[in-house]
C-alpha cells in the first residue's frame, strides 16, 4: 500500500483571509502566488461569482516542509471544542521553567495578533507543560 505523501489542514471559518493571515504570522507561513493570469489574489477573487468571493484562502510553508493550510467559509459559527487542533511546537526539548518561559514568550507575541490565552496545562510527570490558546475565530490550538 502506498503511503500518503502530502496533506493539507482545512479550517472552517467565517473570514478565510483573516484566519489565514493570522496563521501565516503564527507559523511563518506565506500566501502562495495567485493563479496564473492574475496579478493578485484580489484580482482572482473579483473574477469569481459574487457568492464565491472571499470564500477561501490558503497559506503555505515557504520551505515546502509543512502542510498547506486551507481556509473555507462556512455559514455556521463555531459552537464546540475542536476535535482536531494544531500544536505549535515552541518548547521542543525544553523542560520546567525554561519551557514555561518559551511558551509565555510565544503567547505574548500572539496576543496582539488576536490570539486568546485559554489556560496553562502544567507538567504532570507524564506530559510537559503546554498553553491552550484560541485563534482569531476561537479555534483552539496549543503552544507545546
Amino acid at each position: 500500500m502506498a503511503s500518503v505523501k502530502q496533506f493539507q489542514v482545512t479550517f472552517d471559518c467565517a473570514d478565510p483571509e483573516r484566519v489565514a493571515r493570522f496563521w501565516c504570522e503564527v507559523l511563518g507561513y506565506v500566501v502562495p502566488p495567485p493563479p496564473e493570469g492574475f496579478a493578485t489574489w484580489d484580482d482572482f477573487d473579483r473574477s469569481l461569482p459574487p457568492e464565491q468571493q472571499g470564500s477561501a484562502f490558503a497559506c503555505i510553508d515557504p520551505t515546502g516542509v509543512g502542510p498547506r493550510l486551507f481556509f473555507q467559509r462556512v455559514p455556521e459559527g463555531k459552537v464546540v471544542k475542536n476535535r482536531v487542533h494544531l500544536d505549535v511546537r515552541v518548547g521542543t526539548g525544553l523542560a520546567g521553567e525554561e519551557r514555561l518561559a518559551a511558551l509565555e514568550a510565544e503567547c505574548a507575541r500572539l496576543l496582539p495578533l488576536g490570539a486568546v490565552r485559554v489556560r496553562l496545562l502544567r507538567a504532570d510527570g507524564i506530559n510537559e507543560s503546554c498553553l491552550v490558546m484560541q485563534d482569531v475565530e476561537g479555534n483552539e490550538f496549543c503552544l507545546d
